[in-house]
């Protein structure tokens, strides 16, 4: 397996193309997040109001029964919030938050008081009960009060079981109530509105059943509250939920990024200023917590990060990615590792050889550090940071492996396959069981681009480069998953309707991985055949 096979200049002319283009495309990529994006400008920094909920630490959730957030805490929420914000809108009573309209008060600012309301009669009650007479004490600082949020989409309460905690608030206190809910619930449902003072309405573009591109995401916002008033002539029509995520996977058209979340916050604000509609924006700060239930996207639409801090300007250009850099270095950082792996027992004379290191691991540096970054988003606890940094780990070990097969063998030698026939078979694996959970369970998750991109390009750079007269029969598990690789990749496509560019390139990668086996298993076959015959 020593001996120098004869040149095929052909393939080893696509194959640098493909180095070369690989670590290009990932020395672009991170360079173009790094550029500012002119956007237009916000009519204001101030707005109206914003959705608070302090849950924002690690570990915090409103789920836990337990959880207590200190007035100190919410004092000190309130006091940022005021510089930007005229109101806030809460979601619950309790845990905390029945303090929030006193201090509210103090910093000059209105609330819309929130009443959860779900599946648990005894809860409700309770929540009801704290409700009414946080109104009762603080009439003054109140908006109004919304009674229940989403409890008819998710299906925790009947309209009937919903009107009577909304007759027994409103006979309560002085202030509006109302409900709030997607908006195509309160077409479904126009009976609620003979229970409410006003409507309260959510216009998510991004989590529409069609999502809607951000460029096109305003103009949704204004046909669907068109819609809404011609439905309800005559009554009040609040927006009580609009928004972008800053992180999370793309859906169809709808793609999330602090670029596009400041696009359409400006965007919505200047079409907030040209019409007489009362709104609220969701919100003040990421939450950590719902991406245990919403996915990556769930935890990153606030204005503000986890820490308080402004991810972005109302005014002048946005960049997606301040540290861009970071992925440069990390490109060369591991094309340096394979340049000092590959010292190691030189399998290869002359520059070739280095030059082919050099460029998978710029290659396969970018893309980890692509992984990396979509990690900090993505990784809620331990376990998933250790199970991610695993199969990083894994990831480069096999590059750095195919990486020394390719060098040798562009440099005109003939490799040794050592370990890599049994890796292939563990990433064929890996990739066809993410692909049956982006197919069947795919709405939450994201798509680790960067961390199979590495044995994908790797193994079909390898393929190609191989001595089809010479490759041995895949064994069958192999076949077997690479026949089902590219038909559950389609599916994702089919499921973004086309739109998505990401599932493309999941496509692109499960046939990277897939084509090899199943042409080592055309060309071995017809070597059977030859053979028999």
């Amino acid at each position: 397996m020593s001996s120098t096979p004869a040149p095929d200049f052909r393939r080893e002319g696509w194959a640098w193309l493909m180095l070369i283009a690989c670590a290009l495309a990932g020395a672009y990529w991170w360079w173009s997040v790094g550029r500012p994006v002119a956007l237009p400008d916000a009519p204001s920094a101030r707005i109206a109001c914003v959705s608070y909920a302090p849950f924002r630490y690690a570990g915090e959730t409103p789920l836990d029964a337990n959880a207590f957030i200190s007035p100190e805490r919410i004092e000190q929420d309130l006091r940022v919030l005021s510089q930007r914000f005229d109101c806030v809108r809460t979601y619950s009573q309790g845990q905390g938050l029945s303090a929030v309209p006193e201090i509210a008060a103090r910093h000059g600012m209105k609330v819309l008081l929130g009443i959860w309301l779900g599946g648990d009669r005894e809860a409700n009650a309770r929540q009801i009960q704290l409700g009414i007479a946080t109104a009762q004490r603080y009439p003054q600082v109140l908006r109004g009060v919304i009674v229940g949020n989403e409890v008819l989409l998710r299906g925790d309460l009947s309209a009937k079981e919903l009107a009577g905690y909304l007759h027994t608030v409103r006979s309560a206190v002085s202030v509006p109530v109302s409900y709030a809910d997607v908006w195509e619930f309160w077409l479904r449902h126009p009976e609620l509105a003979d229970s409410v003072d006003y409507l309260t309405i959510h216009i998510l573009p991004y989590w529409e059943d069609t999502p809607v591109s951000p460029q096109r995401a305003v103009q949704h916002v204004a046909t669907v509250y068109a819609r809404v008033q011609k439905a309800f002539p005559g009554r009040r029509v609040m927006i009580g939920e609009t928004g972008w995520p800053s992180a999370g996977r793309p859906r169809q058209a709808a793609s999330a990024g602090v670029v596009n979340e400041a696009r359409y916050l400006r965007e919505f604000l200047r079409y907030a200023a040209t019409v007489n509609m009362p709104y609220n924006v969701i919100e003040a700060f990421d939450q950590p917590w719902k991406r245990a239930q919403e996915g990556t996207a769930g935890g990153y639409w606030g204005i503000f990060d986890a820490h308080a801090r402004p991810k972005f300007s109302m005014q002048g250009p946005v960049t997606e990615e301040p540290r861009w850099w970071a992925g440069w270095l990390a490109g060369l950082a591991v094309a340096g590792l394979f340049v000092l792996v590959g010292a190691r027992r030189r399998r290869w004379i002359g520059w070739r050889g280095w030059a082919a290191l050099g460029l998978a691991g710029v290659a396969s540096g970018c893309a980890l550090a692509w992984q990396f970054r979509q990690m900090l988003f993505a990784c809620r606890d331990r376990w998933e940071w250790t199970v991610s940094a695993v199969a990083c780990v894994l990831a480069l070990l096999t590059a750095g492996l195919l990486a020394r097969w390719i060098a040798a063998r562009l440099g005109g030698r003939m490799p040794l396959a050592g370990w890599l026939p049994r890796l292939r078979l563990g990433w064929l694996f890996a990739l066809a069981f993410y692909g049956l959970l982006l197919v069947f369970d795919g709405r939450y998750r994201d798509f680790p681009l960067g961390l199979f991109m590495l044995p994908c390009a790797g193994y079909a750079l390898a393929g190609w480069l191989s001595d089809r007269g010479k490759v041995p029969m895949p064994p069958l598990e192999e076949r077997f998953l690479a026949l089902w690789l590219p038909p559950l990749a389609a599916i994702v496509v089919v499921q973004e309707a086309g739109l998505t560019p990401v599932a493309w390139l999941w496509l692109g990668m499960n046939l990277l991985l897939a084509l090899p086996v199943l042409f080592d298993w055309r060309h071995a076959g017809v070597r059977l055949c030859a053979q028999q015959a």
